[in-house]
């Protein structure tokens, strides 16, 4: 008579934390609720309130619906509930990070940041919308700086002129 062993090797042990993991995206969406709660309850808005909706109106909505949201992901994951595996229709995972566009775009945001105050909004933001597209993939050196000249003049006509956001104009405002 033979006997086989019918015992398993026990399964390791995960951490709670391990197994919970998701909850940090709940930690994460609670601080900035709060960060955005505390600005907007403690903003000066004496000059800019014209109204029963005034500057705080936004910031407050926004705090309370990321703190909400928080709350109720915190909760959904002590209940068992898991976020589902990312499944993408038009990404392939098995491919690597495409770290040239990122340090791309990166570069010209930070260029952007950079150069708006030297030299104004229209030519810095025609080198991001430029830099971004170039960054993306699009090749068309006769018509893509054109279209981001275009764009950022409008941009900043909107914002500085119908808004009445001000925008750093630059030098070359002081020509047109």
């Amino acid at each position: 008579m033979t006997t086989t062993d019918t015992t398993q090797a026990p399964e390791p042990r995960r951490s709670w934390l391990r197994d919970h993991s998701e909850l940090g995206v709940g930690v994460l969406l609670l601080a900035i609720g709060v960060l955005v709660l505390t600005d907007a309850l403690t903003m000066d808005v004496d000059i800019a309130q014209r109204g029963p909706v005034g500057p705080r109106t936004v910031p407050l909505v926004v705090g309370i619906g990321l703190v909400l949201v928080a709350v109720l992901l915190t909760v959904d994951i002590l209940r068992g509930g898991r976020g589902e595996a990312e499944g993408g229709e038009d990404i392939d995972l098995s491919e690597p990070s495409d770290w040239r566009t990122v340090l791309l775009l990166a570069g010209v945001f930070l260029a952007f940041a950079v150069l708006i105050g030297p030299v104004g909004f229209p030519v810095a933001g025609a080198l991001l919308f430029w830099g971004a597209a170039f960054a993306l993939g699009s090749r068309h050196l006769d018509r893509d700086p054109l279209i981001a000249a275009v764009l950022s003049l409008l941009t900043y006509f909107v914002f500085n002129n119908m808004l009445g956001v001000p925008l750093p104009g630059g030098p070359l405002m002081e020509v047109l």
